[in-house]
């Protein structure tokens, strides 16, 4: 059997992929394979009826799984090592992929003008109107055309609905000292930047997993270390919008404080969503100063805020 062209890839960890496992099927041919990855779910009976539902579709699927649990970065890394494509395409278990996605993502990748793209997110209705304050977050940052995020450069890629050379990842793999949530797919970005062609495109998936704001608070207080250390690898991204208000949070020695009363507000379903969801940017960035600052070898990014 001759390589696929593009190896489709999904890491999964407590989500069900099957109905992006059928949405995959019904699109792929001869060029395409799809590897689905158990990164060792604590449950494991979802694993074996997708591993029937894969032998029973037939086409190029293979369902493989870990002993141990390896993170959003050792999951990529190892679906890479397990790929047999010249071309990987990185995608969410609960992703939604419209009529002729793939077709899509095949054209682009003969078109050779990208060593690696990023082609976006939609929002479903339903997931958006469960969980507004998320949906207005991702449509100030995430849901936005090719356009736009060309404007931002790599720190506007995400690690899903990622296309990418096998070469590109193998040389320039994801950082497993990111651990737990965020900031592992734009510190890949930027690291692949400097080394390969990137690219934004207009092939966007539909993007579900939309989440509470108090899954949302768990997950920037995770992240507020990963954050800290993606600013202190690449000093460069400190323009970032998110990271001056970060940094002048640092200097004003406001962060504390800011994590103790914007969580309440950004709960609060009394405000406007506006409102909650600015409350929300300013506790991620909150957590990212207490981060740095909890670190004297961040001081130089923090201009020296600290005696």
């Amino acid at each position: 059997m001759s390589a696929p062209v593009l190896s489709i890839l999904v890491p999964f960890h407590g989500d069900d992929p099957s109905a992006l496992m059928d949405a995959l099927a019904a699109q792929m041919d001869g060029t395409c394979e799809l590897v689905l990855f158990d990164d060792c779910s604590p449950d494991k009976a979802p694993l074996k009826a997708l591993q029937s539902r894969a032998e029973a579709l037939g086409a190029a699927i293979r369902v493989v799984s870990s002993k141990s649990n390896l993170g959003r970065s050792g999951a990529r890394n190892a679906l890479c090592r397990a790929a047999r494509g010249d071309w990987l395409l990185y995608l969410d278990a609960d992703m939604e992929v419209p009529e002729g996605f793939l077709a899509r993502w095949l054209d682009l990748i003969r078109a050779n003008t990208f060593d690696a793209a990023y082609g976006g997110y939609t929002l479903p209705a339903e997931e958006a109107r469960l969980h507004p304050v998320h949906a207005a977050l991702a449509r100030a940052g995430d849901v936005i055309s090719a356009e736009e995020r060309a404007r931002r450069g790599a720190s506007a890629f995400a690690g899903s609905n990622l296309v990418v050379r096998a070469s590109l990842m193998t040389a320039v793999p994801f950082d497993e000292n990111y651990t737990g949530w965020g900031w592992e797919d734009v510190d890949w970005a930027v690291r692949a930047s400097k080394a390969a062609r990137l690219a934004h495109v207009d092939n966007p998936a539909g993007h579900g997993g939309l989440q509470s704001v108090d899954r949302l608070i768990a997950k920037y207080a995770e992240g507020g270390a990963n954050y800290a250390r993606f600013l202190a690898r690449h000093p460069e991204q400190a323009t970032l919008p998110g990271a001056r208000l970060a940094r002048l949070i640092a200097q004003l020695r406001l962060a504390f404080a800011i994590t103790a009363i914007t969580p309440a507000m950004a709960r609060s379903s009394a405000l406007p969503v506006r409102l909650r969801v600015l409350a929300l940017k300013a506790y991620k960035a909150a957590c990212a100063a207490r981060a740095l600052g909890s670190d004297r070898s961040e001081a130089t990014w923090l201009g020296e805020v600290r005696p």
